[in-house]
């Protein structure tokens, strides 16, 4: 019996098998660690806690926006939900009274939201505000939940829209926005003047945090405090 030529013969069944199993890479869900080994601002080493700073502020903005624990907010994020799949999912559900589970679940994978919208039965052509615009047009996650925190940043009034223009147009993201306004809303500074100064090096999130007297234990009732004002 010639053994290898056996073997030889049953290796596309053997690796067919391997595909399917549950161990296999295209069966491990993405995992977003959201793990931040550096939370405390330390003048030696001023940027040290600027990711978990922007990401801590995100998270207690969104949580405090939309009424959910904080806690769900960053598990649904370490189980591979994105944070643009949020802001919109949780933007939906607010505004038509849905799921927002539901509205998650209905966006598939490489999908677009106005595909998993149009799922639900929910009809947004009537409306008009760029938000519509941009979904009916079926724009991707990413321009919508940037539509989505703008929107919030001004309803609040966090914010000017000239002077979110401006910031974005410098390359602002989200996570930087919320920060800019947060910290201004304490010292009166413009957000557009302290992302310049950030995106120069003259000076490090975790610097004008500390400057403006927050601590990072403390920025979930800063977020609070700050939109209660509103």
């Amino acid at each position: 019996m010639n053994v290898h030529f056996h073997f030889r013969q049953y290796l596309p069944v053997l690796i067919f098998l391997l595909a399917l199993s549950p161990f296999s890479a295209s069966a491990i869900p993405t995992i977003n660690c959201h793990c931040f080994r550096e939370r405390s601002y330390d003048p030696a080493r001023p940027a040290v806690a600027d990711p978990y700073i922007l990401a801590t502020t995100q998270n207690s903005f969104f949580a405090t926006v939309f009424n959910v624990d904080k806690k769900t907010v960053v598990m649904k994020k370490q189980g591979g939900t994105s944070a643009d799949d949020m802001w919109v999912a949780y933007w939906l559900a607010s505004r038509y009274g849905l799921s927002a589970e539901n509205l998650l679940q209905a966006k598939r994978p490489g999908g677009v939201w106005r595909d998993a919208v149009a799922s639900t039965g929910i009809t947004t052509k009537a409306f008009e505000d760029r938000f519509s615009v941009e979904l009916n047009a079926g724009a991707s996650g990413v321009r919508l939940a940037q539509e989505v925190v703008d929107g919030l940043l001004v309803g609040y009034k966090l914010i000017g829209v000239g002077e979110l223009a401006e910031m974005r147009k410098g390359g602002a993201t989200s996570q930087e926005l919320i920060v800019a306004v947060l910290i201004t809303g304490k010292t009166g500074q413009s957000p557009l003047k302290l992302h310049s100064e950030v995106k120069k090096g003259l000076k490090s999130w975790g610097t004008a945090l500390n400057e403006a007297k927050i601590d990072t234990p403390r920025i979930q009732a800063e977020v609070a405090a700050l939109l209660r004002k509103k």
